[in-house]
């Protein structure tokens, strides 16, 4: 490990400027900010999910063929 490299590891990632924060506030702070930067990452990772087109969105399946036989067909009357 060279000098500069571990001078930029004993650097602070996070500079707390507000006065009398307790070391549980601040892991508090980057727990939830580290949070926020993971969600944000998987999003910009997720994959683009392409809305069917109007031609593929008209087009229905074809429908099941028809069995006639005794009691198959009934009368629209009553």
């Amino acid at each position: 490990m060279t000098d500069s490299t571990a001078a930029e590891l004993q650097q602070p990632l996070i500079h707390v400027l507000t006065p009398g924060v307790t070391a549980d506030e601040v892991a508090a702070v980057t727990a939830v900010i580290g949070a926020a930067v993971e969600e944000e990452l998987d999003e910009l990772h997720d994959e683009v999910v392409i809305d069917p087109s109007a031609w593929e969105r008209s087009q229905r399946a074809l429908r099941a063929p028809l069995h006639p036989g005794p009691g198959a067909w009934r009368g629209f009357s009553a």
